[in-house]
């Protein structure tokens, strides 16, 4: 088999991996009642192709997402491989985002924990839990909502917005959460919520909060804490975990 051969073998390999884990991630999200039913998108660029990327087509629950009905399409939202339409605000938002950020995948939801927070004139999430601190650097905040997202100059300030930090707040709306892979993109999305769901749980003791020290918090992001090797791991055994316990639960999505 010649190098070419090769690579295009092993590139068919990891768009299926890459299917299947989008699949999985979709049904994990119905799971952590993260979803808004057929709306919302999760999407990832085609391993060896620029400009296109994959996803579930229009019309699907979540919690039906199989890797086989994936689809593969372009910067225009035509579909280039599979069956389904691409909705509007999908091509709109996240080819612009993919193309100009870099991120391999992007996660869009309109989750309600994250959104509750979003819908505040303050909507910081402040650095009141650990979890909440391992954010603190990674969100960029989109403070003016101006409606649906009809074309892709949206996708593309969102991207300006995001100035290359992997999560965004989008006041009013909802949260776009990326990563380098399925599993690092779906964790940082699910741990999110939680450290959202926290902070409005405890605002509405109405309670002052205790924000935790500058001090307490460099120690917490100090770089021996944040070994990347360590990160990915985690990422890895959360994303597995995750799918033996949709095996159990939501099977189908391979």
């Amino acid at each position: 088999m010649s190098v070419t051969h090769l690579k295009s073998a092993r590139d068919h390999d990891a768009l299926r991996e890459l299917k299947v884990h989008l699949a999985a991630a979709m049904r994990m999200a119905v799971l952590h009642e993260l979803d808004e039913g057929i709306d919302n998108h999760f999407t990832a660029k085609v391993p060896g192709r620029e400009g296109q990327y994959v996803m579930l087509p229009f019309g699907y629950h979540w919690s039906e997402a199989r890797a086989d009905d994936m689809v593969v399409f372009d910067e225009a939202g035509t579909t280039l491989e599979g069956e389904g339409r691409i909705e509007l605000s999908a091509y709109c938002i996240h080819a612009p985002f993919h193309r100009l950020t870099g991120a391999e995948v992007v996660l869009h939801t309109h989750q309600p924990w994250a959104l509750a927070l979003n819908m505040l004139k303050d909507n910081r999430l402040l650095p009141a839990t650990q979890t909440a601190v391992f954010y603190q650097e990674l969100i960029a905040y989109d403070d003016h909502y101006d409606g649906t997202a009809d074309l892709p100059s949206e996708g593309e300030r969102l991207a300006r917005v995001s100035g290359g930090k992997p999560v965004v707040f989008m006041k009013n709306h909802g949260v776009i959460a990326t990563g380098r892979t399925v599993a690092e993109a779906y964790r940082r999305l699910y741990k999110l919520e939680k450290a959202c769901k926290t902070q409005v749980l405890a605002m509405s003791t109405g309670r002052e909060l205790e924000v935790l020290a500058p001090g307490i918090i460099a120690k917490v992001l100090a770089p021996a804490a944040l070994e990347t090797h360590n990160r990915d791991d985690r990422d890895r055994l959360f994303f597995e975990a995750m799918m033996r316990v949709l095996d159990r639960n939501m099977p189908g999505y391979r």
